[in-house]
């Protein structure tokens, strides 16, 4: 199961521009590599990643086996109202994740 270690302010300004950065905790195999016995290590990897605020995408990166093991993303967005910061995520043998996060705009 994936997990994201995710920062980004609680507390906004309306107009600010908000800093959001993840890492995707996920070994990231690309399927080339080869375990000790010589036979290859199924590929698994993070296939996508969605950002949504308010309702609406506001970033989106589809991946493939170049990326490294526990992949950094950072990404802006425009603090417009208070509401949810929902990230999802889905790898390439159907499991899901995600996090939903509550910015607060003064």
């Amino acid at each position: 199961m994936t997990r994201a270690l995710i920062a980004m302010p609680k507390t906004a300004k309306a107009g600010d521009i908000v800093e959001v950065k993840i890492i995707l905790s996920h070994p990231m195999e690309t399927g080339y590599r080869m375990d000790e016995s010589g036979k290859p290590v199924p590929r698994h990897i993070v296939k996508d990643l969605v950002c949504r605020y308010l309702g609406d995408e506001v970033f989106r990166v589809e991946l493939f086996p170049a990326i490294s093991a526990n992949p950094y993303f950072s990404f802006f967005l425009t603090a417009e109202r208070t509401g949810s910061v929902v990230l999802a995520w889905t790898d390439d043998r159907g499991e899901r994740g995600g996090e939903t996060l509550n910015l607060k705009v003064e």
